[in-house]
């Protein structure tokens, strides 16, 4: 711990900041990027589908162009040299770059307000490339305790092999969490809303805290997407994303997403993702943004089922508690209503009992499915405590509310009244 007094403390100039930082990404994204030239377009659904909007029209084929090239061919050996070395950009080999993956980045970029993007192999390539980038031998990280069970493996597993220790906090408490500030920090990482238990963390305030101590700040942003939060506006440096899950949204690609500075996200690709090959796929970059064409009335339509979900379990006898920010019982609602724009298709509650009585209810559902994932049209149900968190130790588990009871659904595009149904319907047999 580093003694000193507590830096916890609001920013005056916090309005100021944002506004500086809004406008260099306006000049980043119209003078590098595919900015908005032509067209005020502020709305995330717009831009999901039509990315920016720039003059002249658009003539021609409306769907994306699919260029699965590995290759690209020089007019002379200078160019190739130039290309290769940086002097000029372009594209040179498929792990450093390609025409539809790129143009899906830039799309990305605009919606979570970074300079620039990266796409990447799936959700724990995004969360492995953004921490090593940052991190080398005898470095330490800051994590939130309850996180998604595979960035604890990588965390505890993959990290200590390269001399990388991680301390995992609760970090709804900003004293706890300065209080394992080391010299050798480097990096605090976080999930809000958090998986499975939908924990909400100040993401201003921790990130105020991080860099006055010179830390990078992290952000797992899949639960959310750039429709329901921006963490970059908040203060974060880097946001992940599994874009597996909602950004895709039909479960049929595996991809993840690494948003922040130009800089940073250049780095990760010319020395990170690209020698790692940990590269996205010009077929998955296809899919990836056709389906985010619909990531705005998709995210309307889970967050409105997952609040009439939460407030169906909230009053059942068989239940013992619900968590779904949305909800005026859940611990942080009026933050989440704050840095949210809504709560997300995710709901997880425990029953009255213990793991028999989980078995029998997810055994018994009809219309929702077991998987280990999340996002999809479909509802989805899972046991966290055996399935996504299996490889967190019980003790741990059991800090972060992960128990045998414990029932995480992801909430389909199915009429809410009938995903409400299934689930009343294997509650009677609980």
């Amino acid at each position: 711990m580093i003694n000193s007094t507590p830096k916890i403390r609001c920013i005056a100039n916090t309005l100021t900041y944002s506004s500086i930082k809004r406008f260099s990404l306006f000049v980043y994204h119209f003078n590098y990027g595919e900015g908005v030239k032509d067209l005020n377009v502020n709305n995330s659904a717009t831009t999901c589908i039509h990315g920016v909007h720039t003059a002249p029209k658009k003539i021609g084929p409306i769907a994306s162009k699919i260029i699965p090239a590995v290759g690209y061919s020089f007019p002379d050996l200078d160019s190739a040299v130039d290309t290769v070395s940086g002097k000029v950009n372009g594209n040179f080999y498929g792990r450093y770059g390609n025409p539809t993956t790129q143009t899906l980045q830039s799309k990305i970029a605009i919606l979570e307000h970074g300079e620039a993007s990266l796409g990447v192999s799936s959700g724990m390539a995004a969360i492995s490339s953004a921490l090593l980038t940052f991190l080398q031998k005898d470095d330490h990280v800051i994590c939130t305790k309850d996180v998604y069970g595979g960035s604890y493996k990588f965390l505890t597993n993959i990290a200590p092999r390269y001399g990388i220790t991680t301390d995992f906090v609760d970090c709804t408490d900003i004293f706890a969490v300065e209080k394992v500030i080391r010299r050798n920090t480097k990096v605090l990482y976080i999930e809000t809303p958090s998986n499975p238990c939908l924990t909400i963390l100040d993401i201003g305030m921790l990130s105020e805290l991080a860099h006055s101590y010179g830390l990078k700040v992290i952000i797992d942003n899949t639960f959310m997407t750039p429709i329901l939060q921006r963490p970059l506006d908040l203060g974060a440096d880097i946001v992940v994303h599994s874009a597996t899950k909602y950004l895709n949204g039909h479960g049929d690609v595996i991809a993840g997403f690494i948003v922040g500075d130009a800089e940073s996200i250049d780095t990760m690709n010319k020395k990170m993702v690209g020698d790692l090959g940990q590269v996205q796929n010009a077929w998955d970059s296809f899919l990836i943004d056709r389906g985010l064409k619909t990531l705005g009335v998709r995210m309307k339509q889970h967050c409105q089922s997952s609040m009439k979900v939460a407030e169906f379990l909230e009053q059942h006898p068989c239940i013992e508690r619900v968590y779904y920010p949305g909800l005026t019982s859940h611990p942080q609602h009026l933050l989440a209503k704050k840095q949210m724009k809504d709560m997300g298709g995710i709901v997880s509650f425990e029953l009255k009992g213990g793991y028999e009585e989980a078995r029998r209810f997810i055994n018994a559902l009809k219309l929702a499915m077991i998987s280990f994932s999340l996002g999809d049209p479909e509802t989805l149900v899972q046991h966290p405590a055996t399935m996504t968190h299996a490889s967190v130790p019980l003790e741990e588990k059991l800090k972060c509310n992960i128990t045998d009871r414990l029932v995480r659904i992801s909430i389909g595009l199915e009429d809410a009244e009938d995903i409400i149904l299934d689930i009343e319907q294997a509650l009677s047999k609980v």
